[in-house]
């Protein structure tokens, strides 16, 4: 669900806007989709009290009706008329065969991937971690959960700041590298013993604050050259990310042993990872380093 409902909207970014405006626009699409898991634990306990928890369904119901109304009755067709001969399910799997064949788009979505795995590994061991090993009450979790998201979805917002003074690809690259250097340094404390909340929580608001800006960026970056097949670029973006983070939440859950460095391992190593696909697809100039 998640996947598609970010689907549509980069498509339509990428439909009407290129460059920094993409990367401006896209950041608010972040802003939206990333501030949901935190209103969502408040939303939801509301609705429990006041209609049990048979109401969830039925908000989620409401809520899945009302967008469904915005895009029939509201969202207008982005994508030029002369564009829409080739919407068939023939030309939608050939056009997926042509991104997979293109190195340049997979290294950027797998830049990304590996940062959204990064968050994904953190979403579902933190509790954990921070509640059963630090010894925090469910409402301090809640409110350092919601520090670093803030760090994340905030720097998210500047990403068409950075790319209008700096390019798309030095945004990336610089952020990949910030996020990678912060995870390190997490992972050497954490190896040489130190086992402290607010070290971890420090790095960790640092760390998500880069990884605000590769997100969108990459995305925009990814959908540059494919403006004639953005759709079916956004939907293989988001399959391709959400099935890794799955693996590597996967992953990591075989070595969670009630501390907090397995799932600190699992961030650094998903850091690492982005940043090998950002020096192979971002390390030398491209078809895109004219433009950004």
């Amino acid at each position: 669900g998640a996947g598609a409902a970010m689907t549509v909207p980069r498509a339509v970014v990428r439909d009407v806007h290129t460059g920094n405006d993409a990367a401006r626009l896209m950041s608010l699409l972040m802003l939206v989709f990333s501030v949901s898991p935190i209103l969502a634990p408040l939303a939801g306990s509301f609705v429990v009290e006041v209609a049990g928890w048979r109401g969830i369904f039925c908000f989620v119901t409401g809520a899945g009706t009302g967008g469904l109304a915005l895009l029939v009755f509201v969202l207008k067709e982005t994508r030029p008329p002369a564009e829409r001969a080739g919407s068939t399910w023939r030309g939608s799997l050939a056009a997926y065969g042509q991104l997979m064949r293109d190195r340049h788009f997979l290294g950027l979505t797998f830049i990304g991937a590996f940062g959204l795995a990064s968050f994904f590994v953190y979403l579902a061991n933190s509790s954990f971690v921070m509640i059963n090993h630090y010894g925090l009450s469910p409402r301090e979790y809640s409110f350092a959960f919601s520090i670093n998201a803030v760090s994340f979805i905030g720097v998210s917002q500047l990403t068409g700041w950075f790319a209008q003074r700096f390019g798309l690809r030095r945004t990336v690259r610089g952020a990949v590298v910030g996020f990678t250097v912060t995870m390190a340094l997490l992972l050497v404390l954490s190896t040489a013993g130190v086992d402290r909340f607010d070290v971890l929580a420090g790095l960790l608001f640092i760390g998500f604050g880069f990884l605000g800006l590769v997100i969108p960026a990459t995305s925009v970056l990814a959908l540059e050259d494919h403006g004639d097949i953005a759709g079916v670029a956004s939907a293989l973006m988001g399959t391709l990310q959400l099935v890794t983070g799955a693996v590597v939440m996967g992953f990591t859950g075989l070595f969670l042993d009630g501390t907090a460095f397995p799932m600190v391992a699992g961030i650094t190593l998903c850091a690492v990872l982005s940043m090998a696909f950002t020096q192979v697809t971002l390390g030398a100039p491209g078809r895109t380093a004219a433009a950004f």
